[in-house]
């Protein structure tokens, strides 16, 4: 009972999978589904991911991993990693729930072994290493006194050193020096482990750009997140269609209210848009409340982010007028507009099309009429398309089709 809703295309989802598993080639593919799947439904979209052939998932939180165990997806169908823990995280849970889990640091060393003392089986453990992003990972200098503390660790058995693992800086932008650098360092890192006498088998440093773009480095395993999703990690370069990516969400609201109002009239909070001819104004139902970002507002001297209003031949573009408010915001429907309220508004779905940041106009580039894509709203909100669909509150009903 929401006059909106995100429709998740699960067979999008597949598709992507399988592209990015022939982009790896030999390594395994571990679908990132942190952040509620960003956005699209962890559960749903873990179990489509694993359907088309990935065999890992991987989560930001350990509340996470342990939802896609409860949600009955066995350590026999995919081995899960959760990565980012403060001291409290129930280390002891995730060993008996067989997930794999991160260390960043000799504290959480410590945890995860007592941890494993207690559920009575050891960890299995992935060496995060930060190789030059200057986030959470132990520093090369630091590196020797942490591997021996590891090695001690799984010399008594508590621990399993499964893996070692980076995050790339510059991995968007094809070509960048750090990427070179880093995967020196990390190189270097693995060799540190070895001589302190661990044997990490699983190494992962690519992420959605690597996988498709750098086969150097995607080592064991692979961890695609955006593309996941359907969309180009390098957008300024390479379309989702260049890769054969298909986005996965379409965001749609039903119209509230149409109504006609004079030239002149100022439109939503601090009159930042007026109108400059009796228009057509009309109401959806969505704000910041439910995601949607304020920067994306529009003013008489800037475009807000864009919406396809309309039905068949008459689509059209239309671009958001005024703030966005907490639940609402508002569209210039134009004098000779024909929606009623009740029709449909699509915010963003599976489209090529890029939005002209000056005119605020859709360059033809899309490949279903008008319809902008999550990448369009990015740059109408001066962000990126991972926060557009991200931040989507709760309160907006996903559905999925092709389950």
């Amino acid at each position: 009972m929401y006059p909106a809703r995100a429709i998740v295309d699960l067979a999008a989802i597949r598709n992507n999978i399988k592209v990015l598993k022939k982009a790896a080639h030999h390594a395994e593919v571990m679908a990132v589904v942190k952040a509620d799947a960003y956005g699209h439904g962890i559960v749903p979209v873990a179990k489509a991911a694993l359907e088309a052939g990935a065999t890992w998932l991987g989560t930001a939180q350990a509340s996470e991993a342990l939802k896609l165990r409860a949600a009955g997806i066995t350590p026999d169908q995919a081995r899960i990693l959760t990565w980012l823990h403060a001291p409290s995280a129930p280390y002891a849970e995730l060993i008996n729930a067989d997930i794999d889990v991160s260390a960043a640091n000799l504290g959480a060393l410590d945890l995860i072994a007592e941890a494993a003392r207690a559920a009575g089986k050891p960890a299995k453990v992935h060496v995060k290493v930060d190789t030059g992003l200057g986030r959470n990972g132990v520093m090369p200098h630091d590196l020797p006194e942490f591997a021996a503390k590891a090695a001690q660790y799984q010399n008594e058995g508590v621990m399993d050193v499964v893996g070692v693992w980076s995050h790339l800086a510059y991995a968007d932008e094809i070509g960048h020096p750090t990427v070179a650098r880093q995967l020196e360092v990390f190189d270097m890192d693995i060799e540190t482990l070895r001589a302190a006498g661990l044997n990490p088998t699983v190494r992962h440093i690519a992420n959605s750009a690597a996988t498709l773009l750098n086969p150097e480095m995607h080592f064991d395993l692979v961890r695609p997140g955006l593309a996941i999703y359907g969309y180009s990690p390098v957008p300024t370069v390479k379309k989702p269609s260049d890769f054969g990516l298909i986005p996965a969400m379409t965001l749609e609201a039903e119209l509230a209210t149409v109504k006609h109002v004079p030239a002149g009239t100022g439109v939503s909070y601090a009159h930042k848009y007026h109108t400059p001819q009796a228009t057509q104004l009309g109401i959806v139902p969505l704000g910041y409340a439910d995601g949607i970002p304020r920067h994306a507002s529009g003013s008489n001297e800037k475009p807000g982010a864009p919406v396809e209003v309309g039905e068949g031949e008459h689509r059209r573009l239309k671009t958001i007028a005024g703030r966005v408010c907490m639940d609402q915001f508002v569209l210039d429907l134009g004098p000779d507009a024909t929606e009623q309220a009740g029709d449909t508004v699509t915010l963003f779905g599976p489209s090529d099309g890029v939005l002209d940041s000056e005119t605020g106009e859709l360059l033809p580039a899309a490949i279903r009429g008008n319809l902008p894509n999550a990448e369009d709203w990015a740059s109408a909100a001066g962000t990126i398309s991972y926060e557009i669909f991200t931040r989507l509150g709760n309160r907006i009903p996903r559905i999925y089709v092709n389950e």
